[in-house]
């Protein structure tokens, strides 16, 4: 891949770490990077996250999502994945450009940043990272096998020679991952192995300002909905929590929610005799602004859990830190 030894590389002044996979969305990269932030803030790095702000539609060459404290502009602007970090990470500056090094080096000037996390950067090779952690989910690791725009590939499987690290994702719910661990483990013998899961945290009602375990759906009469990359998960999502899914309705990835369709899903709620009517996280904060009052309405939160070798996972990220700091 001649394209790929071209490539000139800028560094920042940090420790660099990327999250990204190989494949076109779905395999839980936000909600790992927010389990990678809040490890690095409790650590006491100064952490920023910097992303492409893929969907958003702001103009500036680099635009600051959040200090930190504050969210400081909406999805629309910035995209969905950047206001959700922002919104759930305290403490961690949510930078975006389309040229990362430079959100990193507004980061480092304003906030001191030292540890920079690329939110989906796998395939962003302008800019030096000190560690590449590549999502592989297990129930879909490879799509169809086939490249844009026949397939889900962003580039070839013989890539993931450049990671240096694998995490397969949604390892729970498919047995499937026992032949991805083989080849990987068989390709890639010198690179670390972990799994991970996406684990439902909370449901929360938004009008009533009301959180409730997971476990509150059970036996629910549910309704639920979801425009992201693999909605089915979310589905399956809701059925493994023991609800009874009486209705759901898939919309494309990213998808700019209408008042009326929202209304019209309410309306086909009462009418059904649903209990509560579902949606994601990431689908919340591109609808809250438009989404009425109703307190049968309420999203998944979802967060990123290591299932394996947690504390392994991260001493060896410590011992990478190391070796850049003696560099």
């Amino acid at each position: 891949m001649i394209a790929y030894r071209r490539i000139k590389r800028q560094s920042l002044p940090g420790f660099v770490v990327s999250i990204g996979n190989l494949t076109v969305g779905g395999t839980g990269k936000t909600p790992a990077a927010c389990m990678l932030a809040e490890w690095a803030l409790g650590e006491g790095y100064r952490v920023a996250i910097l992303s492409r702000g893929y969907g958003g539609r702001y103009r500036e060459k680099v635009l600051e999502v959040s200090d930190g404290e504050k969210v400081l502009v909406g999805p629309a602007q910035s995209g969905d994945e950047p206001y959700l970090l922002a919104r759930k990470l305290q403490g961690v500056p949510v930078v975006i450009s389309k040229k990362r090094y430079l959100a990193g080096l507004l980061a480092h000037k304003k906030f001191n940043t030292n540890f920079f996390i690329l939110d989906d950067g796998f395939q962003h090779l302008a800019l030096k990272r000190d560690m590449d952690l590549v999502l592989i989910d297990a129930s879909s690791p490879f799509g169809n096998g086939h490249l844009l725009p026949w397939g889900t590939l962003r580039e070839p499987i013989g890539q993931l020679k450049r990671a240096d690290v694998f995490i397969i994702t949604r390892s729970g719910l498919d047995s499937r991952k026992y032949r991805l661990l083989e080849i990987l483990k068989k390709g890639y013998p010198s690179k670390p192995l972990f799994r991970g899961d996406h684990v439902p945290e909370r449901i929360v009602f938004p009008s009533e300002n009301r959180v409730c375990e997971p476990e509150f759906l059970s036996g629910k009469r549910v309704m639920g909905f979801a425009g992201i990359a693999r909605p089915e998960v979310f589905k399956e999502t809701l059925i493994r929590l023991g609800t009874d899914l009486v209705f759901f309705k898939s919309f494309r990835d990213h998808y700019s929610f209408k008042s009326n369709e929202i209304q019209e899903l309410l309306a086909k709620k009462e009418r059904m005799n649903i209990d509560y009517l579902l949606t994601t996280e990431k689908d919340w904060v591109r609808l809250e602004h438009i989404a009425p009052q109703n307190p049968h309405m309420a999203f998944l939160e979802i967060r990123f859990a290591l299932v394996s070798q947690h504390d392994a996972f991260f001493s060896m990220i410590k011992d990478r830190i190391k070796e850049v700091e003696s560099l």
